[in-house]
């Protein structure tokens, strides 16, 4: 088959790889344009491009592709499918029907759960006990296409966004490439997704990385490693942004209200909660570097005693 591929971010790349490494040809890529980015705002292209053009692939990076002016490569392109991962524009009804096969995509969670821009930030908030990736057809509604074929892992009980990311991104690859083996021998039976069953997940903004006290100690857990590594779990301390990078639940807070920073008997932060406590085991402070939460204590950047947390 004649391949085409639409994706932007590091989660695309493995999928990318896959189609290069299957029997097909890639005759393009399509990616968003180059974004500034750093502290210089230098102008920065997608993981994507990089890894296309290293393999010597056409590349077109429309800002969207409402007009015949921006859907032209892929017109000349002339692919059979179009395979999308986490491409980040919407794909209107004149692209979808493009392809002589359509567009699959491949997709960070279980659907018809999560569906959306943050599947895998959204999993790890709520405490799933599984997650997976789906490969579906693509349709003009919000990742609610027929599902061509799903793969499931269990979550890592201590697992960041950043971790599962990489995980199922891997794993996309793999039930991609099988898919299309289904695709190539006819064997694959899309299946409707059940709408009562769809739950959504929403862009992730910075606001939801502060952390609230009254809550219980579990539920802060899981808001700071589903925000690392953005947008990064945060508290106020002083008046200023107190980043946590990593901590852990334990049955017992400090004593005083939530907030509250105490310590425990190895010399870390223990931050009472609305139930239980949390141990800070990676914070940064303001203006420093990610630093064990020992050394903060030590370096008088937390003490015994402060109260996180707006009032």
């Amino acid at each position: 088959m004649r391949i085409a591929f639409a994706g932007t971010p590091e989660f695309a790349v493995p999928s990318l790889r896959a189609l290069l490494e299957g029997p097909d040809s890639v005759v393009g890529v399509l990616t968003q344009p180059d974004r500034p980015a750093g502290r210089g705002r230098k102008l920065r292209p997608s993981p994507v491009k990089e890894a296309a053009q290293a393999a010597g692939l056409p590349v077109a990076q429309p800002e969207h592709l409402k007009g015949e002016e921006e859907r032209a490569p892929l017109r000349e392109w002339a692919p059979d499918l179009l395979v999308v991962t986490a491409y980040g524009l919407l794909l209107p009804r004149t692209v979808l029907e493009l392809p002589r096969l359509g567009c699959i995509n491949v997709h960070a969670s279980l659907l018809p759960a999560y569906r959306g821009a943050a599947p895998i930030q959204r999993a790890i908030l709520d405490g799933v006990a599984e997650t997976g990736v789906t490969i579906m057809q693509m349709e003009a509604g919000l990742d609610s296409g027929p599902m061509l074929l799903r793969r499931a892992r269990s979550m890592g009980s201590r697992e960041t966004a950043g971790e599962l990311h990489d995980a199922l991104a891997a794993l996309g690859a793999e039930a991609l490439s099988e898919a299309l083996d289904g695709l190539r021998a006819g064997t694959l039976e899309p299946r409707p997704q059940d709408p009562e069953h769809a739950t959504y997940a929403p862009k992730i903004t910075k606001a939801e990385a502060e952390l609230d006290w009254s809550r219980s100690a579990a539920e802060l857990d899981r808001r700071v490693r589903a925000f690392n590594p953005w947008p990064v779990a945060f508290t106020l301390h002083e008046g200023a942004s107190l980043r946590i990078w990593r901590a852990r639940p334990v049955a017992e807070g400090p004593a005083g209200s939530p907030g509250t920073v105490g310590t425990d008997a190895g010399g870390r932060p223990l931050v009472a909660c609305g139930e239980g406590g949390l141990r800070l085991e990676e914070v940064q402070p303001p203006g420093r570097k990610r630093m064990e939460a020992a050394a903060a204590l030590r370096g008088g950047h937390l003490r015994a005693g402060d109260r996180l947390g707006g009032d």
